[in-house]
């Protein structure tokens, strides 16, 4: 379901988890870097710098790269346990990815709607999407996933 047809439809959209992404025609995660030294960590810090070496403890948020390389994926056989909502019952398998940004973070996600592990390589190329992840009482959910860009494979997983 779009932004659009859901607002039309007179639900609203906010991200399941609050300030951890943009939403949009080109979302991002949103990340900070420490003011002291420069380190880069997602989610967000704001006690203190990560690098053990800094003792920083301002942070500017900055937006990460939206795409990304495969560096690892996996799939989900077995439902995750709670806070984990199930987006179908029966429970359907579904993929993830760790995607190295180019800021030298591994970020672990989904992989978008309609790709699986027969979709994914390391090194593959991907791009960060917003979908819907669930709805409430009070309209739908949104998390970032992982969309491959490689050319060679369709959603159903067949080469092109």
């Amino acid at each position: 379901m779009s932004d659009t047809a859901t607002q039309a439809a007179g639900d609203s959209v906010t991200p399941a988890v609050a300030g951890w992404f943009t939403t949009g025609p080109a979302p991002a995660l949103i990340g900070t870097s420490c003011q002291s030294c420069g380190t880069i960590s997602f989610p967000r810090e704001t006690t203190f710098c990560k690098n053990p070496a800094c003792s920083g403890e301002e942070f500017e948020d900055v937006e990460l790269s939206r795409h990304g390389k495969v560096w690892s994926y996996t799939d989900a056989q077995y439902q995750p346990p709670a806070p984990y909502i199930p987006a179908t019952d029966p429970y359907v398998p579904f993929a993830l990815a760790a995607v190295e940004l180019p800021e030298g973070l591994v970020v672990l996600g989904q992989v978008a709607d309609g790709f699986g592990v027969d979709d994914l390589k390391v090194g593959d190329d991907v791009e960060l999407v917003v979908e819907p992840l669930y709805t409430d009482e009070t309209g739908v959910r949104t998390i970032w996933r992982w969309k491959p860009t490689t050319t060679d494979t369709n959603p159903n997983g067949a080469q092109a």
